[in-house]
């Protein structure tokens, strides 16, 4: 089957899932899956940004994935940049998300990644560009869980107040019913009959 291809705007990111397989005896947990993601920059090797966002993509799935049904095993996903136009590590949590469905991994709950940019008066975009990004007093990533909408890991790069973080938090919240509709109608699609 193909590999789970997202693009937000002009960002765009190939997932591939690989596992449950056997772990090496040095990374095997005996109560549980590891989960290894690597990030893999456009062109180039991954760099110590990539490596940060391994680390926050890893944190996000082991919080949904049940790894206990699968001790014992490997679950490796790849996630390579294709294009990046702004909103990168958002567009890596859905890749993900969506991978880890078509791979049929259990997982307790789906998540989505929004990231909202907060601008010099104040206004929040939500998937913003590069140029977006580069003009804004704050960007800001959410992870968040469908079940609840909890906020399973969050990243801020700049400065904002409190009540701007809630502000933005609840924008994300809002936009992340958009997400999941995109999940159901892209799996409906894609496993429909007819």
């Amino acid at each position: 089957s193909i590999p789970p291809f997202l693009s937000a705007g002009d960002t765009s990111v190939l997932a591939g899932i690989y596992g449950p397989a056997e772990a090496k005896l040095s990374k095997e947990l005996p109560d549980r899956a590891t989960l290894e993601v690597l990030l893999r920059p456009k062109v180039g090797l991954p760099g110590v940004l990539e490596r940060s966002r391994e680390q926050q993509l890893r944190q996000t799935c082991e919080a949904v994935v049940l790894g206990v049904l699968h001790p014992r095993t490997a679950i490796t996903l790849v996630l390579q940049v294709l294009s990046d136009a702004g909103s990168l590590l958002s567009c890596c949590l859905n890749a993900a998300c969506m991978g880890l469905l078509d791979a049929g991994l259990p997982l307790s709950s789906l998540f989505c990644g929004v990231t909202c940019a907060l601008g010099p008066n104040g206004t929040i975009a939500l998937d913003p560009t590069v140029r977006q990004e580069q003009e804004a007093r704050a960007v800001l990533t959410f992870a968040i869980d469908s079940s609840e909408r909890k906020v399973l890991m969050a990243t801020t790069k700049g400065s904002c107040s409190v009540e701007e973080l809630q502000q933005c938090l609840a924008t994300a919240q809002r936009a992340a019913d958009t997400i999941f509709q995109f999940y159901r109608d892209s799996l409906h699609r894609r496993y429909s009959k007819s």
